[in-house]
Order: C-alpha cells, then structure tokens, then sequence
C-alpha cells in the first residue's frame, strides 16, 4: 500500500513507476492518493494497480493552510488503510511524503506485524524554511516529526545521496536501511516527438519549464529572466511555455503582465501524454529557476532528468545537487539572480553551435547515467528484504 498525499497518482511520475516496478515484480499494489480536476475518480485500476483518490478541501500555501490540508489527508488516509485492510490487506506501507506526518496512520498497523517504508522525496524542514524565510517553532516541529518518519521506518527509501545522509546523520538510521532511488524518468515513456509548432509561435529558441508552480520553484525567476531578455535586451525570436499548474500560478501570471511579457510566455497548464512530449520536444532550453537556497540545493529535481532524457540543454542556479548530478552538461548563472539566469541563457541563445553541444552532452549524460530500470532494481531489491517475493516470478520482467 503505497500513500502518497501532494499529487494524484499516476501524475505522480516517481510514484507511478515505484508501483509499476513492485507489480513487475510479483506485488499486489494499491495506492491512497488525492483526486483532482485530471484525476477526479475515487477509485480506478489501472495498469493492474488499484488507486483509492480522496478529497482535500484546499490546496494549501499558508501554515495553518497546510495544517487543515495534511489533517484532512490524514483522515481520510486511514479511512482508506482501513477499508483495504478489510477487503484483504497488505504486508507492507510506504509513505511518499511530504508530509513527514503518514507515521501516524501507519503506526496502528506496525502493531499488527505490517512493514513501514518511508519514501523520502522532500526534505520538509528546508522546504518550510524555503517558503516562510525563517525557522521558529514550526520548523522545530517539522524536525521532531521528521525524526519520528525516520524512526519508524523499517526501510528509508531517499530521492539522492544527500537525503541518505541526513537519514542517517538527522534521522539517526543504520545505513543499511536506507537505500538511494532516483527518480529518473522511464526510457520508454519519454521520448522525442514532433514539436508543438503552434507552443513555438515562431520564435527561434524556446525556453522551457516543466513541474510544479509554487511559491519555492522559482518560476517568477524565469518571468523576470525574460523580461531581461525581451524587454531590456530586446529579443523578438524568444519565447517561453510553462508547462505545469500549482497554487503560484496566478500570481506569476500576473507578474508577467506587469513586467509585460504575457505576450511572450505561454501557460500550459497541466499537460500529459503526448500533448506532454509535444511540448517538451519544442523545448530548446530547459530551464530550472528554482532559486539558491538550504532546500533547492539539496534536491534532485526530476527536471534534471527529464531535460537530459530529451536532449534538452538546462540552464540553472549554481545548486550543489544539480550540478552534481549535471556537470559540464549543465549551464549555470554565475550570480543568483533572475539577471544572472537571464546571461546563462543567452549564451544558449546566442551560439546555436553551444546549445546543440550541451543538448548532446545532456542527452549523452543521461544515457550513461539516468537509468530507471537500475533505480527500479535497487528499489525493488530494497523491498525484497522486507518480504520474499513471490517464487518464480522474474524481478522487473516488465520494467
């Protein structure tokens, strides 16, 4: 039983793959999401693997905004536990945070034997510090409760190396229970199509974003780095689509309208499938404004993966984990400015012989590196040590 409370399922790109890997290799999987507008069922099957969709009453920015969205996930969480328990249980849990809060409805279950694995996707402290600008009581909290995930955990599963570390170091884990799965796209489901010629609106080079709009991803970085580029430098063969939807959304817009280049950026919205592929195959550069700070500098954003597994040359902040993961292949500001972003891509922009070199050195990264049927090996492998799988069944045989 997977639970998973910030997005649906299976828009949940690392989500939906961990369940995929576990069913090709012999597991009954379910997952406890919430619906949305994409994804309003309560209940479906696909792909063999039930998904039981819950209601949240807001999308939430503020802190007491969260507190009523988390409680009301949390009901309705172990409403949901309750009800497959009934119709035929599960051995093990696994708890897709953020929140660092699914312990609690886990808990009464480990009394009865079941397994609980922690999936550690955000660090939820740095993300509060990233958000508010400060720590004070409500990031004590956030630690106490992150410690509380950590301990509970028969398994940590962490998004990168940096995370495995604080689960040993913050979260006081034996190394041996904490095992680094990334979240790199599947090769099979992300590929090059024919571009969105009407996205492109004739420009010469789009910059491009997928994911998530919120107050922390630093999307307005990119409205102003394109101000800079059309407005105070004068770039008429530019563009920028915004592939993604998120509570930040409408105050973004607005900031586009203000800086007067609505003209020159497209709102997607949400996007998936081919319309999905389309989108990003118009993609000349890929870029990632989340800003510098405590959190961005310690997560693996699946943009990273996604631009690399198309060939898509990103441009970003100086960020410890994505040039980690990026090297050479990655064109970073030298400053951490929407300004010093805006300078980043115009060397992209400007030399059509540098931005075809880095695309090939992303795609030749990602190649290499970026394997999901070895993160999906290691992650199910992982799960092996909590129960055996089932005899004569092949690991992976679909993945």
């Amino acid at each position: 039983m997977i639970i998973v409370e910030n997005l649906p399922v299976p828009f949940d790109r690392r989500v939906w793959q961990e369940a995929l890997a576990l069913r090709d290799a012999g597991w009954a999987v379910s997952v406890i999401c919430p619906r949305s507008d994409q994804y309003p069922a309560s209940f479906e099957e696909l792909d063999g693997i039930e998904i039981f969709r819950h209601s949240l009453p807001t999308e939430a920015r503020g802190k007491f905004g969260f507190l009523l969205e988390y409680s009301a996930a949390l009901f309705h969480e172990l409403r949901l536990l309750l009800k497959v328990s009934l119709r035929g249980g599960f051995d093990v849990i696994q708890a897709c945070n953020p929140p660092d809060l699914i312990f609690l409805v886990a808990a009464p279950f480990k009394l009865f034997g079941k397994k609980f694995v922690f999936d550690h996707h955000d660090v939820c402290p740095e993300l509060f510090e990233a958000k508010f600008g400060r720590r004070g009581l409500f990031h004590r909290l956030l630690l106490f409760v992150e410690r509380r995930s950590f301990r509970a955990a028969d398994l940590v599963i962490t998004a990168n190396d940096t995370y495995r570390d604080l689960a040993i170091e913050r979260g006081g884990k034996d190394p041996a229970d904490v095992v680094t799965v990334y979240s790199v796209p599947d090769r099979s489901r992300i590929r090059r199509v024919a571009p969105d010629e009407a996205l492109r609106g004739g420009a010469r080079v789009v910059l491009g974003y997928i994911g998530i709009i919120g107050d922390q991803d630093g999307v307005d970085h990119l409205v102003r780095c394109m101000h800079r580029l059309c407005v105070a430098e004068g770039r008429q063969d530019v563009r920028a689509a915004i592939v993604g939807d998120g509570p930040a959304l409408a105050s973004v817009r607005e900031l586009a309208s203000q800086l007067g280049v609505e003209d020159r950026i497209t709102f997607t919205g949400y996007l998936r499938g081919d319309a999905l592929l389309a989108a990003m195959s118009t993609f000349d550069i890929g870029v990632i404004p989340d800003p510098v700070n405590e959190y961005n500098d310690k997560i693996s954003m699946n943009k990273v993966f996604e631009y690399s597994a198309l060939g898509v040359p990103p441009v970003s902040y100086d960020l410890t984990e994505t040039r980690r993961l990026l090297g050479d292949a990655g064109t970073y500001a030298t400053d951490a400015t929407s300004d010093g972003l805006a300078r980043a891509c115009a060397a992209l922009i400007d030399d059509d012989d540098l931005r075809q070199r880095k695309g090939l050195e992303a795609k030749a990264l990602a190649d290499a590196r970026f394997d999901w049927g070895r993160e999906a090996q290691r992650y199910v492998s992982a799960y092996e040590r909590l129960a055996p799988r089932p005899a004569g069944v092949d690991v992976l045989n679909n993945a």
